[in-house]
């Protein structure tokens, strides 16, 4: 993967348990997956980018 490169295709998955959501970003060239969570009262969209703001740090540092 070049440097400056980002996730190409991004699979989200959003999973509501009790008051909070588990959201996991799976890299879809890689498989390279992480998880956030936050309270289910979060807009979807928040969560969604924390969970790829948190993918593209991992991805970086496997470099």
């Amino acid at each position: 993967m070049p440097d400056d490169a980002q996730p190409g295709e991004v699979y989200f998955e959003f999973v509501a348990i009790g008051r909070h959501v588990k959201v996991s970003a799976i890299d879809a060239a890689t498989g390279t997956e992480v998880s956030v969570t936050g309270p289910a009262t979060a807009s979807q969209a928040d969560l969604q980018r924390l969970a790829l703001k948190k993918l593209q740090a991992r991805l970086k540092a496997a470099r």
